[in-house]
């Protein structure tokens, strides 16, 4: 999936990097705790999230993620737009809730990891 299809489904601002929407991915999760994105998400090229912080653009940019996605209209600060726009990193604003963009994303056809029991 192009993020110009992402940010068409999502009905998303672009922030950052608008030169780079032809760029494909193919997964995605979603999480405020970045934490968690640092022990468990793997191949992830989108990252949805309602965190405001710089943080965020960093963990994004240790997992080669290629897009961050705010939730809930939440707007990065300066610091973090500069940082993704160094980086080249896709940074999107949607109105809608975590849920119901990752929902949507899955049904257009963008999956997540695979998780392994045991």
């Amino acid at each position: 999936m192009k993020i110009s299809t992402i940010k068409d489904l999502l009905e998303a601002d672009v922030i950052c990097n608008e030169e780079l929407l032809g760029k494909h991915v193919y997964s995605a999760c979603g999480s405020d705790m970045m934490s968690d994105v640092l022990a468990y998400v793997k191949d992830q090229a989108v990252l949805l999230t309602g965190l405001v912080n710089s943080q965020v653009v960093r963990t994004a940019e240790m997992m080669d993620m290629v897009c961050i996605v705010f939730v809930r209209s939440k707007q990065p600060t300066p610091e973090m737009i500069e940082l993704a726009r160094e980086s080249g990193i896709v940074l999107l604003a949607t109105k809608r809730r975590m849920y119901e963009a990752c929902g949507l994303l899955y049904e257009g056809g963008l999956v997540g990891n695979k998780v392994k029991n045991g």
